[in-house]
């Protein structure tokens, strides 16, 4: 069974490419059942020490911001600060990693370090600007390294992964790829830029960590040669076609808009919903419950060939208008999902949204499997995804219809009338009422299929009984 979390997908689009702001998306893969809410936390001083999984950091001060995070973990898949700084990682397969995984499994412990996961939310609480962002997690990878599993209940040597970022503010963006501690990054000033599992930088990266050259050395690149950093560092022992295809297909999509009428929110949804519609791979064909290729909305295969489900996504508008950004957050698959959404400035987010709540460890080696929780936003769209494609998966194309018929006639409306005051108890009071309109809505859908949205339709995640 595959089970390398080797998916996810990120992009970023400038002006020039959306005719007004900084626009960006991404899908977040995990595991099947892996509930992944939403954290709020606001500005803060410095505190005492900051453990994180594996390593414990002196704390900072830390910007306010929204993140969507793993229920165990500290950090985020992605999210959006105060500054309007997003992020949002990817796992890479580097030699440096597949190094480490050998020298693991042959009874070699690695020493810990940070993971992808925790230096996103570390780039949000420190950078006031995505090149701050980045200058703090580069700082953080050279002295403290990247070890450690980022999957609940797997050894370090199967759940570990080297990290791949894209940071962005209203006014630049930046791809940064890094190789254990060595790192290189591009600024992106126009156009856009997709990333997806596989190192993208060539010989154009603008800033690289000092002892990256002396890296792809030892890794066996021609000291006489130009440094093309994906060539000298992807593992060879990693297959790339399941992440390659989806980073294609994305800046297909991506560059196809921008030529036309512009890279707008609706464009980003059509891209992260993707399930290879209208080419030659097949799309209309698609089954959510065999899935033949890993798409850009994933789902999980019985056979393990694709290793879990889009668990959320997030797309974000960045500018320097007085209005309030929002955040636009879909719970688990997009393409059976709504996207929400959530003022940046809201005083504190609906309850339902942050189920579950945070453990007291951040080691995912201390968290048992999550279960349904019906309070939880996350988990009445896991059950609309589980009802979408039972009990015959056959259904799943028509039921699905169904679905985006509802929920884009929502966000439709939602869009059309966008926060008007940056007041943090009004925008929260908004925050909620959306809310409770899409989940009357998302209930009203499993009923029709016929479901109770307080329960789990899959065996996996439904509570132990007595």
């Amino acid at each position: 069974m595959t089970t390398r979390p080797w998916s996810c997908d990120t992009f970023v689009a400038l002006p020039d490419a959306t005719g007004g702001g900084v626009l960006f998306g991404k899908n977040s893969d995990r595991p099947a059942g892996e509930a992944q809410p939403l954290r709020h936390h606001p500005a803060r001083a410095a505190g005492g020490p900051l453990r994180l999984a594996y390593v414990t950091l002196d704390d900072a001060p830390a910007h306010a911001h929204i993140g969507s995070a793993p229920y165990w973990c500290w950090g985020y898949e992605m999210g959006v600060n105060e500054h309007r700084v997003a992020i949002g990682n990817e796992a890479v397969f580097t030699r440096p990693w597949a190094e480490a995984v050998a020298r693991e499994e042959a009874g070699e412990r690695q020493r810990p370090g940070v993971l992808g996961m925790e230096l996103v939310r570390l780039g949000l609480e420190r950078g006031g600007t995505a090149r701050e962002a980045l200058e703090v997690i580069t700082g953080l990878l050279e002295r403290y390294g990247q070890w450690g599993s980022a999957m609940v209940g797997t050894a370090h040597a199967r759940g570990s992964y080297d990290n791949a970022f894209v940071l962005a503010d209203p006014h630049e963006a930046w791809v940064l790829e890094t190789l254990g501690r060595d790192w290189a990054a591009r600024r992106i000033t126009s156009g856009v830029a997709p990333l997806s599992n596989e190192l993208s930088l060539r010989t154009d990266a603008d800033l690289t960590s000092d002892g990256l050259r002396e890296a792809a050395t030892a890794a066996g690149w021609p000291a006489d040669r130009p440094l093309d950093v994906a060539d000298a560092f992807t593992d060879p022992g990693t297959p790339l076609q399941v992440s390659h295809i989806r980073r294609r297909r994305a800046r297909q999509l991506l560059t196809e808009a921008a030529a036309g009428p512009g890279v707008t929110v609706d464009t980003a949804k059509r891209v992260l919903r993707d399930h290879l519609e209208d080419t030659f791979l097949g799309g209309p064909t698609f089954d959510a419950a065999r899935p033949d290729f890993h798409t850009l909305c994933m789902h999980e295969h019985p056979s393990g060939f694709t290793w879990g489900n889009t668990a959320a996504s997030l797309i974000v508008e960045l500018d320097d208008g007085p209005a309030p950004p929002v955040l636009w957050w879909c719970p688990a698959t997009p393409c059976t999902g709504v996207y929400l959404p959530v003022p940046l400035g809201a005083e504190a987010l609906p309850e339902a949204l942050t189920l579950p709540a945070p453990g007291p460890s951040p080691d995912p080696r201390d968290h048992p499997r999550v279960t349904h929780d019906p309070a939880s936003t996350w988990w009445r769209w896991q059950h609309l995804l589980d009802a979408a494609k039972a009990p015959d998966a056959r259904e799943f194309t028509a039921r699905a219809a169904r679905l985006r018929a509802a929920f884009d006639g929502l966000e439709a409306r939602w869009a059309g009338s966008p926060p008007t005051t940056g007041d943090p108890a009004a925008l929260a009071t908004l925050a909620r009422s959306r809310l409770d309109e899409a989940r009357a809505q998302a209930d009203a859908l499993a009923r029709e299929f016929g479901t109770d949205p307080t329960r789990a339709l899959d065996h996996r995640w439904a509570p132990a009984t007595v």
